[in-house]
């Protein structure tokens, strides 16, 4: 929960840039060192968060009236979306997409996310529940060394958060779930989650998993952000829960290119019971995994000694993490990988 008297503070983003290499996270975090901001998938993202969070904030919980609150909003947003396409053809396809997806995403969940954050905001006390980047954070109290009894703040948004039955459920929309892996398809935490999890820690694996074990880092600080802005709502002993919803996935995705046309699914991931450890939840009735817990405070307390080399797994690192990294010209391990002199 938030903590106003953390000493530190960091964000989910920071931990899923460390996870990748630790050297990226220094470039990027510590030094600030601005990477590329062309992520036109991601702006478009933002544009149809934005309808669709304002189309919540509206109020409206029928179908009709919701989609028509939708997408006046993306219609607004989208003359003033900025990015330059390669003509009109393909800016009206773009936008073709956004209508189906945004019409996806109703069908799916939309009016029942609605009406659920109508229900509990007729529970809660005075609150934001609908952002976007609606803030939360966890507290987590390092015990190591030099920084032990020192409290973190990490933080970590959600789109919207709304009432399903005993719970509470953060939402996330997220480009796609492709950096899910397996998480995608998996239910419990117990079997290959637990393994891959846990060897991607290990110095003699060869698994890296930086994408799947940064998302069920997030589910942890995501989950106790959830109690936190649960408690302070005064909404009782509800459990919280944590749903990601692609927007920019096309895998779903029919053209009709004769008559114009967009058609698509939307999938919905729940990382909540991924990330639960059902032992430990049946003992304290919390959401609570402590093997992701613990490794969160391992890296809480390894980014704040700075300790950024990545030497100890070079190797896997450079394999994955560099090809597609903005920072390989200043990075004195990647180019002492490519000067060195055989012999």
């Amino acid at each position: 929960m938030t903590d106003d008297t953390a000493t530190a503070t960091l964000d989910v983003d920071g931990l899923r840039t460390a996870l990748h290499c630790p050297r990226r996270y220094e470039f990027a975090h510590v030094h600030g060192l601005a990477g590329s901001d062309d992520d036109a998938v991601a702006d478009r993202v933002d544009v149809l968060r934005s309808a669709i969070c304002d189309a919540l904030r509206s109020g409206e919980t029928d179908r009709e009236a919701l989609e028509a609150v939708a997408s006046d909003r993306l219609s607004t947003l989208w003359t003033d979306h900025d990015e330059p396409f390669h003509s009109s053809t393909q800016r009206r396809h773009e936008r073709r997409v956004l209508e189906a997806t945004l019409s996806a995403y109703l069908d799916r969940v939309g009016t029942d996310h609605a009406a659920g954050i109508e229900r509990l905001d007729a529970d809660a006390t005075r609150g934001e529940l609908i952002g976007p980047a609606l803030p939360l954070s966890s507290a987590v109290d390092v015990a190591d060394g030099a920084h032990a009894a020192e409290r973190v703040r990490i933080d970590a948004t959600v789109d919207y958060v709304y009432g399903d039955g005993s719970s509470i459920v953060g939402v996330r929309f997220v480009p796609t779930l492709a950096p899910l892996g397996r998480l995608r398809y998996r239910s419990d935490w117990e079997g290959d989650v637990a393994d891959r999890f846990t060897d991607h820690f290990d110095d003699g694996s060869p698994t890296f998993e930086p994408d799947p074990v940064g998302s069920l880092l997030e589910t942890a600080v995501v989950i106790d952000g959830l109690r936190g802005l649960r408690d302070r709502l005064e909404l009782g002993d509800r459990t919280c829960r944590y749903v990601q919803i692609p927007l920019a996935d096309r895998s779903a995705a029919t053209v009709n290119w004769v008559q114009d046309t967009v058609e698509t699914s939307l999938e919905v991931a729940d990382l909540t019971d991924v990330y639960v450890d059902h032992h430990t939840y049946g003992m304290t009735h919390d959401h609570r995994n402590e093997t992701v817990d613990d490794r969160l405070e391992t890296v809480v307390v390894s980014l704040l000694a700075g300790s950024f080399d990545p030497s100890d797994r070079w190797e896997r690192i450079e394999e994955h993490a560099c090809p597609d990294c903005e920072y390989t010209v200043c990075c004195q391990e990647y180019i002492a990988g490519e000067v060195r002199f055989d012999g």
